[in-house]
């Protein structure tokens, strides 16, 4: 089991996760045993240490000339390490890599949205209008096409993992309409929420019919393991927006409950599509779980970047109020680590 669990560690390598012997480590009498399963452990993290080294070839081969690694180099059996890419480099657009496998992407989300009833209709729609980021959506099929080109070297998003993308981005709006009720928001991607228009009873139940009409579209794919992690989400989804509404008193246990709440509300949607699509795309558990973690990491790293520019951005740039959490009394990273710099120069 020790072999499944990986950590990022600097230079782009992965490692097995430490362990510490527990209480009932064995004695002299299960020496041999012991050195069974660490010869084991060794040799399923030297092949999933390849797996991870061909899915970074893979991503290479499929984006040419997003950047170049010159080299790979091995600083332990344990360690696979990327050269530095040059200073300077131009990168290409994620967005020009993906969109070609993302064209027709909120047409195809309102057909998936049957409603016979105009206003129901037209609220449901209200965000699919294309002015979105579409970050979510661009996120999966890169993630997709990088492990099919992984497994059978196919530069083709298959039908299943482009599902993924659409599902994931109406998971994402349905989570945006229920927000603006809780937080009563009043601008949203540079218009008014579907709560100020319709009302907050009405804003509810387009968001509950967003998510019904993912949840059928998720059950089309007809792979169960697939349903079983994208229903993780909605669960995450819910119980991120319970942390919310909480706070620790212990200061020390204030930031670990910001990156677990952040987690649920935003990177589970984004690590758990990536792990999605590379089920339907490869059957190797190891990468399965690098797409995880990938998906995780950048998850988490794009809303902490959004809670920083809701301080040093303005609500034309964002699309929405700015200073909004601070306003709902809600402790985003750069207040956390404000009040930190506060208690460290007091006590000093």
């Amino acid at each position: 089991m020790a072999s499944s669990w990986w950590r990022w560690r600097r230079c782009c390598s992965w490692r097995p996760a430490a362990r510490s012997p527990g209480p009932g480590s064995p004695g002299r009498a299960g020496l041999s045993g012991l050195r069974a399963a660490t010869a084991a452990a060794a040799a399923a993290a030297a092949r999933a240490q390849m797996s991870y080294f061909n899915l970074v070839k893979s991503l290479t081969s499929a984006f040419p000339n997003m950047y170049s690694i010159s080299r790979f180099h091995h600083m332990t059996p344990a360690v696979c390490c990327c050269s530095k890419t040059r200073s300077g480099e131009k990168y290409t657009d994620p967005f020009n890599l993906g969109w070609r496998d993302l064209k027709g992407l909120y047409e195809d989300i309102r057909k998936e949205l049957f409603i016979s009833t105009t206003e129901l209709k037209e609220m449901c729609e209200y965000y699919f209008d294309g002015k979105g980021k579409a970050f979510r959506p661009i996120i999966v099929v890169l993630m997709a096409r990088a492990c099919n080109i992984h497994h059978n070297n196919s530069r083709n998003v298959q039908a299943s993992q482009r599902a993924i993308a659409l599902i994931a981005e109406m998971i994402h709006t349905a989570s945006l309409v229920h927000d603006d009720v809780i937080d009563d928001a009043s601008s949203r991607r540079g218009k008014h929420t579907v709560n100020k228009i319709w009302g907050e009873k009405k804003a509810v139940l387009a968001g509950d019919l967003i998510l019904s009409a993912a949840s059928i579209a998720l059950a089309r794919i007809g792979n169960t393991a697939v349903v079983s992690i994208l229903t993780q989400v909605i669960e995450d989804l819910v119980r991120g927006e319970f942390l919310q509404l909480g706070s620790k008193e212990n200061e020390n246990e204030r930031f670990a409950h910001y990156l677990e709440k952040t987690f649920k509300k935003t990177a589970s949607l984004i690590a758990n599509s990536c792990k999605a699509v590379s089920v339907l795309g490869c059957p190797d558990p190891v990468v399965h779980e690098i797409a995880y973690q990938y998906g995780k990491n950048v998850g988490l790293a794009f809303q902490l970047i959004d809670d920083v520019l809701d301080f040093t951005s303005c609500s034309d740039r964002m699309g929405k109020p700015t200073s909004a959490d601070l306003k709902l009394g809600l402790a985003t990273g750069p207040v956390l680590f404000a009040c930190q710099q506060v208690l460290c120069a007091f006590y000093k």
